[in-house]
């Protein structure tokens, strides 16, 4: 996945939860809204010197995915005496590259590592069956989603985090069955709630108070074009 596909995806997604029009670049996003996401650093294929990407930089010596099953010797190495713990560990040295880029039944992914059963992923690691989904964390079943971590089934989501069945939705963290919500913390069942907490079964709350439609909707404007100017 191309930044410039990931930008389509990314002003898809806010699009659809506020209403307007994306002012965010990926960059500008990933730094507002994705900073405390564990994601992708870069490191350097240690046989081309190539930009990859790794879930982790403690290792020292990198291979990408594809050009590891691209070496031609299939990584076999001569047989040679091994006379103990030295040698042994010198000979593991020659060959334990950590592989990058990582992905299994994955297409179109970009700057990501652990990828499974997943297509369009763009800076994002451990993410299983997902699609469009950018800078997340170890979740699962996404679907135009953006930093997301530790969560599943995220359709529309911005940051969700330890939640699951969750829509249309901005800021979700510890809940689940939430849309159209903004700032919920430990709730479930709530349908067009903001800034609310420990609710259960909830619609047009705002502070844990509840109002009615109609000023629900006009204060949840006030709040979108808020988010969307700081």
């Amino acid at each position: 996945m191309s930044p410039e596909e990931a930008q389509k995806v990314l002003d898809k997604i806010i699009g659809q939860i506020t209403g307007f029009q994306n002012p965010y670049s990926l960059e500008d996003f990933m730094q507002k809204f994705a900073f405390d996401i564990r994601l992708p650093m870069i490191a350097h294929d240690s046989f081309t010197g190539e930009q990859t990407w790794a879930q982790s930089l403690n290792p020292t010596k990198f291979v990408t995915m594809k050009n590891s099953f691209d070496r031609v010797d299939d990584w076999n190495v001569p047989k040679r005496d091994l006379n103990g713990i030295e040698d042994i560990l010198a000979a593991w040295n020659e060959t334990n590259y950590t592989t990058t880029e990582r992905m299994i039944e994955s297409d179109h992914v970009g700057e990501s590592d652990n990828i499974y059963n997943s297509e369009y992923i763009y800076r994002s690691q451990d993410v299983h069956f997902s699609k469009n989904t950018l800078f997340s964390d170890s979740a699962r079943h996404l679907e135009y989603a953006a930093a997301v971590q530790r969560s599943s089934n995220v359709t529309y989501g911005v940051r969700v985090e330890d939640s699951a069945d969750v829509s249309n939705s901005f800021s979700v963290t510890w809940s689940g069955k939430i849309s159209n919500s903004l700032f919920i913390n430990d709730c479930y069942d709530m349908y067009e709630c903001m800034f609310c907490s420990h609710m259960r079964g909830k619609k047009f709350c705002i502070a844990n108070m509840q109002f009615e439609e109609a000023e629900y909707m006009e204060l949840k404007q006030k709040v979108i074009e808020w988010m969307l100017s700081q």
